[in-house]
């Protein structure tokens, strides 16, 4: 299980099974499930994803992966995993459009950089993020992510990997 990480005004903690119909909803919408994966996935396998957080990523100790909540009310889904398309780990974070525009993106994608440098002691963060996802892209540069290269999809989508180095 991650540790609890609190930021001014988020805290990112463990998801309890409690979470299962706010999880679904988050990756439900649209608006946020574009930017994830693949896209949009059926209800389905958004259920069958959160069952695995317990079976499969607590139970083995994969990766770190928080609810993160907002006034004890889940806004976002975080994550810190190694990744073979950056040959490192990358940051992976999501909240709900209520959420957008009040500088939680930053606050979120920084506690999960931070984390990764101070408590799983990396040289170096990444991010991977659709080309067409310009919000991400723009919070990512602000906070010290260089675009390093791009992954053509097989969709012919382009995926931008960006990197950031510990000061």
């Amino acid at each position: 299980m991650p540790p609890t990480l609190l930021t001014s005004r988020l805290v990112l903690d463990p998801y309890t099974p409690e979470d299962e119909e706010s999880f679904v909803a988050l990756f439900q919408d649209t608006r946020v499930s574009r930017w994830m994966g693949d896209g949009p996935s059926p209800e389905a396998d958004d259920r069958a994803l959160f069952g695995r957080i317990f079976t499969k990523v607590y139970a083995q100790d994969l990766f770190d992966v928080w609810a993160v909540r907002r006034d004890g009310r889940l806004v976002g889904h975080a994550e810190i995993k190694r990744t073979d398309e950056a040959e490192g780990h990358e940051i992976v974070y999501a909240l709900a459009p209520e959420a957008w525009g009040s500088g939680l993106g930053t606050e979120l994608a920084e506690a999960l950089v931070a984390y990764g440098f101070r408590t799983l002691g990396l040289s170096e963060v990444h991010a991977t993020v659709d080309a067409r996802n310009t919000a991400s892209l723009h919070l990512l540069g602000r906070i010290g992510f260089a675009h390093v290269r791009d992954i053509e999809e097989d969709d012919g989508g382009l995926t931008r990997i960006l990197t950031r180095a510990a000061r």
